[in-house]
């Protein structure tokens, strides 16, 4: 891609100043139509050292409204985001609906500057380019803008620049040896660059290349570029308003099929203990959890643990036995409601994302991300192609934790229609417990059918070795809370066994 590139491309100086007046207008509408629009906007600037970034950027934003944008610049990771996956920082940089986020280097860091200069590990290596083509695929089918620009300068007019940044002493600092160490292998960082170009080129996330010799020119292309690009999703955002609304039954997809495949047709629904069983097993199982936390936290594992299941089917009794054998410095608990309007502003797997926990912490989801395959699915929140696509997303999200080094386990709570039916009445008649039934409830029962079709799917779709899927048979109480605890407690030492 880049060695085919004409550096010595120019504009005149009154060529440039007529044409940003224009582009600077119209930036400027752009930007407040996107915001009327609700359309999120993500522009990645990277390039070779001292070839303009930062100039760029300041340009870019002139005619901006500084209430709408916010620019981040990408620095190698601190040692608090060490422990986390290295896409999260970047889920937390995520803009709103509405909203402009601009990045001065981004998660390419880890393809370029980090990988010459031996800071990326071979484990991150290996899975990076693919990690971040399904990262943008996930954005871009959301409807968020995502411009990319690399820009090129030669070897000669980097080193110009750099000496004439070190030469100066309100520029010097921004001069690293790591820059000079860049410069002086060009050969071989351009190799690199031109590899990780390549590799995410793709038709919804293409790469711009601005040739920056000449700044003028290269300012006019980055403005230019951004302009016809709001302006293609301003009208792709008019052309989906004004397209035909699915109805609910096109968007839900629930039909009878005897020939699905169904993973809760065979559970047996039978299994349990006795109550001294029970209390047996649960002492043994927590003690064993507890010792292995510590382990947990000295090896640095992160571990996420996500509950789905029928309504009373057991999840917050099985969450609080858990927890009650864990350190509370080293876990947290999140339940699941409807997303707020913070929430619903951003794409709905950032607030998972963003909710993860560090290297050698628990976090427990009292209900996920599954909700968009299940409730969001059948009461038409979200629209058919958004949760048909949400599979291929969350087996990605999911693989990505797992290639960080995170053990991620999904439990279903599995109870049949008649247990959940006595567990709502015993509900309504304990003045302790009626706070956990609510008419929601019983209007989720009774559509259970829709529902089982679709939580067949899910497990069928999204149980995978790196993430898998648990059904838990849990008409008996004792059952379930035991299975769950050693589900866990094996998951851990086998985790443990394998990565000594």
């Amino acid at each position: 891609m880049l060695e085919k590139i004409d550096l010595s491309k120019k504009i005149s100086k009154k060529e440039f100043n007529a044409l940003m007046r224009e582009l600077d207008a119209k930036l400027g509408r752009l930007q407040r139509s996107c915001k009327e629009k609700r359309i999120p906007v993500i522009i990645a600037v990277e390039g070779f050292g001292a070839a303009g970034k930062g100039t760029m950027i300041n340009r870019l934003i002139e005619p901006l409204d500084p209430r709408g944008f916010k620019v981040y610049t990408t620095q190698r990771e601190t040692e608090e985001e060490r422990y986390y996956p290295f896409l999260w920082r970047f889920w937390n940089t995520m803009p709103g609906r509405g909203r402009i986020t601009i990045l001065d280097r981004s998660w390419y860091r880890i393809l370029l500057n980090d990988r010459f200069d031996g800071k990326s590990d071979a484990k991150s290596l290996a899975t990076a380019a693919d990690e971040i083509n399904s990262f943008e695929q996930l954005l871009t089918d959301d409807h968020i803008v995502l411009i990319k620009f690399f820009l090129v300068i030669s070897q000669k007019e980097q080193k110009k620049r750099l000496k004439k940044l070190a030469d100066s002493k309100e520029t010097a600092w921004r001069v690293t040896d790591g820059d000079w160490k860049r410069c002086e292998h060009y050969d071989e960082y351009f190799r690199l660059t031109e590899e990780a170009l390549q590799k995410t080129d793709r038709d919804n996330a293409p790469w711009t290349i601005i040739e920056s010799e000449n700044r003028e020119y290269a300012a006019a292309k980055v403005m230019s570029t951004v302009v016809k690009r709001l302006e293609e999703a301003i009208a792709d955002a008019d052309r989906r308003a004004a397209a035909p609304k699915e109805s609910l039954e096109e968007s839900a997809a629930i039909y009878p099929d005897a020939f699905r495949a169904s993973a809760l047709a065979g559970v047996d629904l039978t299994k349990s203990l006795t109550k001294e069983q029970y209390q047996k097993q649960l002492k043994e199982l927590q003690g064993k959890l507890s010792r292995l936390h510590n382990e947990v936290y000295r090896r640095r594992i992160p571990i996420v643990l996500a509950f789905e299941g029928w309504d009373a089917g057991g999840k917050g009794g099985a969450i609080k036995r858990l927890t009650q054998a864990l350190d509370p410095r080293g876990y947290a608990v999140q339940p699941v409601s409807a997303p707020n309007d913070l929430e619903k502003s951003h794409h709905y797997l950032w607030r998972f994302w963003t909710a993860m926990p560090k290297a050698g912490h628990f976090t427990i989801f009292d209900r996920s991300w599954y909700g968009r395959v299940m409730v969001e699915r059948i009461e038409g929140f979200c629209s058919g192609d958004e949760w048909r696509r949400a599979y291929t997303e969350i087996n990605n999200m999911e693989e990505s934790w797992a290639n960080s080094g995170c053990i991620v386990l999904k439990f279903w709570m599995h109870i049949d229609k008649d247990e959940q039916e006595r567990r709502f009445k015993e509900r309504q008649q304990n003045p302790d417990k009626q706070w956990k039934i609510t008419d929601e409830d019983w209007r989720n029962r009774a559509k259970w059918d829709q529902y089982e079709v679709a939580v067949d799917e899910m497990l069928v779709r999204t149980s995978t070795t790196y993430a898998p899927w648990i059904i838990v048979e849990a008409n008996s109480k004792y059952y379930a809370r035991i299975k769950v605890l050693k589900t866990v407690v094996n998951a851990i030492e086998d985790y443990l066994k394998e990565h000594k």
